[in-house]
């Protein structure tokens, strides 16, 4: 089984969880757990962490979607707890603070445009658009978990790009999907063209925006999954 937790979002599924804009999840598979992105603080982060039972030291990796300070605020709080950890960032990073990041974690695999192999079952889109992002991919055997930052580069070519590279459908795509300033006409477009993608289950969640939410949750009925940190959702 596999299983991916909210940690940092703009809004709490749950009661009693601080927020602040940005975004981060835990992803946990039969391979690996992986942290992918750190939010916007890493007190806020550490604290969510924390408050869900959750042990950074058993974390295997860290996976940085963009440069954007909503995704990478929280980095140093997460290698203070668990320096040993590897580290998959995009080459869109500042050099600076990848030489500085190599000296302060486990490892670091700059991923560039190329899609890429990472690990066992687990693969980056290759880092595309602007300000220069990527997006994870886990196989989960019959299907594939899409893990997304802000989808930069349109949630639907991230979409595309990972079928590319597996081969395999949707079993669920979490993330922003940069959509919260976007007109009704273009999220229903959006949301009907992952449909006909065959995405199963989607949790639109940070940027993508509450009336954007709302769309997709009347498009994709039972397979829409709520966002909110401490939401954790199984596979």
């Amino acid at each position: 089984m596999s299983r991916v937790t909210i940690l940092f979002d703009n809004f709490p599924n749950t009661d009693g969880y601080p927020t602040l804009w940005g975004f981060s999840v835990l992803v946990q598979t039969p391979h690996a757990a992986l942290l992918f992105d750190t939010g916007s603080n890493g007190r806020i982060l550490m604290r969510n962490i924390a408050k869900l039972g959750i042990n950074l030291k058993a974390v295997d990796g860290l996976f940085i979607s963009h440069p954007h300070w909503d995704h990478i605020g929280g980095i140093d709080s997460v290698l203070e707890a668990n320096p040993r950890l590897n580290l998959f960032l995009p080459h869109s990073l500042s050099p600076l603070y990848i030489r500085d990041l190599k000296r302060l974690s486990g490892g670091v695999t700059v991923v560039k445009e190329s899609p890429t192999k990472l690990g066992p079952n687990f693969y980056s889109t290759g880092v595309t658009g602007e300000p220069g992002e990527h997006a994870a991919v886990f196989d989960l055997g019959e299907e594939i978990l899409v893990i997304t930052g802000c989808a930069h580069p349109g949630v639907e070519s991230v979409v595309q790009k990972a079928l590319e590279i597996t081969g395999k459908p949707v079993g669920l795509l979490v993330g922003g999907f940069h959509l919260l300033r976007a007109n009704d006409t273009t999220v229903r477009q959006t949301a009907l063209r992952l449909q006909q993608l065959g995405i199963r289950r989607l949790c639109p969640t940070h940027c993508t925006g509450e009336s954007a939410d709302e769309i997709f949750a009347e498009i994709f009925g039972a397979g829409h999954e709520a966002g909110g940190v401490g939401r954790e959702i199984l596979l």
